[in-house]
Parts: structure tokens; sequence; C-alpha cells
């Protein structure tokens, strides 16, 4: 299963957003919803191209409440998250998978919600630490070049 994980903007209450309007919610209907992290909404598609297709069924939803969408495709890693973006080049063939790995954005987890990202490369195949601040534990995610520090 590939799993989709919508983060809201901190102005906006996400699930409330888009669970409120009967397209999206119409989009979401199938899926079971969880909250990995404060104000977001995960579901489990069936692949990547689903994950991608759902997030653009999404668009007009997340350009106006969403900072960010994730996209965790097992086959590609069990723990590191793909990028919105990324997923797509994935999907489209623009990517392979085992080129995804270089570019990262670590978020620290605090209370819940993810904070701000460290964007880095990995060093010797590893995953630099991450040292913005004291969290309980990080995300990772594989991002693509052009996302890269943004």
């Amino acid at each position: 299963m590939t799993q989709v994980c919508i983060v809201g903007k901190e102005e906006s209450h996400l699930q409330y957003e888009l669970l409120s309007r009967d397209t999206a919610r119409a989009a979401l209907s199938t899926y079971d919803i969880s909250e990995p992290f404060e104000n977001s909404l995960a579901v489990d598609t069936v692949s990547i191209g689903a994950a991608v297709s759902l997030l653009n069924d999404l668009n007009w939803y997340l350009v106006r409440f969403a900072a960010f969408s994730l996209v965790l495709q097992p086959s590609i890693s069990e723990d590191e998250w793909l990028s919105r973006d990324l997923a797509r080049q994935v999907r489209d063939g623009e990517v392979r998978p085992e080129e995804t790995g270089d570019h990262l954005a670590i978020y620290g987890v605090e209370d819940g919600r993810l904070v701000e990202p460290m964007y880095v490369t990995r060093v010797d195949g590893s995953v630099p630490s991450y040292d913005l601040r004291d969290v309980e534990e990080t995300v990772v995610v594989r991002v693509a070049e052009d996302e890269f520090g943004r």
C-alpha cells in the first residue's frame, strides 16, 4: 500500500476544510482517514499512481489549505517519504526510484506536528542528524532536485 499524507497550513484546520466540501469529501470517501501528525490527513492507496491522482484531484483544496503533501511508497523506501513532486516524477518515469534518495528534507516532530525542515544530502549513504532544534523524532522526505532548499 502507498500512503498519502497531506499536512495543513498553520492557519487552516485541514480535515475540516477537506471534509466539509462535497468534492473533496467525495474524493476521500472510499478511504480510511488517519492523522499521523497534527493538522494532517493520511490515507492508503493502491499505488504511487493512485496517490498522485488523488493529490491531483484534491489540488484546488491543497493549494488553499495544505502546506505540503507526502507519499510513502514501500517499494522505494519503507520509512522515507517522497514529496508530491518527486512522487509525480517517479510515476511519470522522469526519475527512477533508485535515483530518489540524494536530496532530503528532514522534518522535526515536536508535540505531534512537523516543524521546520532541514535540507541535506546523504553523507556516505547515511542521513545526517537533524540539528535545528531538539525534537522527539524526525521524518525524512526525499525531494526533487528543484525542490531542494526551497
